[in-house]
């Protein structure tokens, strides 16, 4: 059954609002399901968010950034991820390991490589069963990211002041990850009204979770 989901994508794609639809759709058929999120997923994660998104932490080294990902997620899957997925629950995680690949790797530049092998320890080696990269134009995202977080406060604004060829630099790594895993990472428009984006998502979850019968649960 696939019951590891992640969303991912640049800032302000829109991920974090279809999580919370496909959550709806699963309350609303009665399927138990959890949403979590990378960083902060946890207690200790939480702490951990307040580091990697504050922006008075403007000097973290991007070395010190991927090991602050990679203490985050080897709490977090350990904690949370791993005992709802034995539960049998669906785990909707917002951000999860090809976001390191994405944001440290393509974005801040550090060896690919070295992100895989810590992205598996850190991980126990579990792997999502499928992605939804949420894909949007950079400025439209950012545009996006920045009404969101004026609008809530400054907090979380690290990766938002980051300048524009970053930012296509991340969307890029996630476009090769698409590229090289294509039966598990599913591109969704995400430059669209928000029903739109979130029919596809519905669609493409219900044609790869073939365990539960929608055609009794829909009507």
């Amino acid at each position: 059954m696939n019951n590891f989901i992640t969303f991912e994508g640049i800032e302000g794609c829109g991920k974090t609002t279809q999580i919370n639809l496909l959550k709806n759709f699963l309350s609303e058929n009665n399927i138990p399901c959890l949403v979590t999120r990378e960083p902060g997923g946890c207690e200790l994660g939480n702490k951990i968010r307040k580091i990697v998104l504050g922006t008075d932490n403007k000097n973290i080294l991007s070395m010190t950034e991927l090991f602050l990902y990679a203490a985050d997620r080897a709490q977090h899957v350990e904690e949370v991820i791993l005992p709802a997925v034995k539960d049998g629950k669906m785990v909707l995680c917002d951000r999860y390991t090809d976001a390191t690949l994405a944001y440290q790797g393509y974005g801040r530049g550090l060896n690919t490589d070295t992100i895989v092998k810590l992205n598996t320890l850190a991980s126990s080696g579990l792997k999502p069963d499928l992605t939804f990269f949420i894909d949007c134009p950079v400025e439209v995202g950012i545009e996006r990211a920045l009404a969101r977080s004026n609008a809530s406060g400054p907090d979380e604004m690290r990766f938002e002041k980051e300048d524009l060829s970053f930012h296509r630099r991340v969307r890029e790594g996630y476009e090769k990850i698409c590229a090289k895993e294509p039966k598990r990472v599913v591109r969704i428009n995400g430059d669209r009204n928000i029903d739109d984006v979130q029919r596809d998502i519905v669609k493409i979850f219900k044609s790869r979770v073939t365990e539960i019968k929608f055609e009794a649960i829909d009507g």
